[in-house]
């Protein structure tokens, strides 16, 4: 089972969106980061099976993720 990173995003109404950044294509929103998170599983989901309906390559994950403090 492969574990992709997704990027969650807070646009200005207050909505989150989320995508994945090893799967072009593949993002998902919702009114709470909850819902967004529930969405983007689902999306990948669908992601996954759509490419191997079309026999396309399904790209394994590449992207890291990880926290970096910057003082200012």
């Amino acid at each position: 089972m492969n574990q992709y990173v997704v990027l969650f995003e807070i646009n200005e109404q207050g909505h989150f969106g989320a995508w994945v950044p090893d799967l072009p294509g593949c993002i998902s929103f919702g009114d709470t980061i909850e819902e967004a998170k529930r969405n983007i599983k689902e999306a990948i989901e669908l992601h996954i099976e759509g490419l191997k309906a079309e026999n396309l390559p399904v790209p394994g994950p590449t992207t890291h993720s990880g926290v970096l403090s910057v003082a200012v």
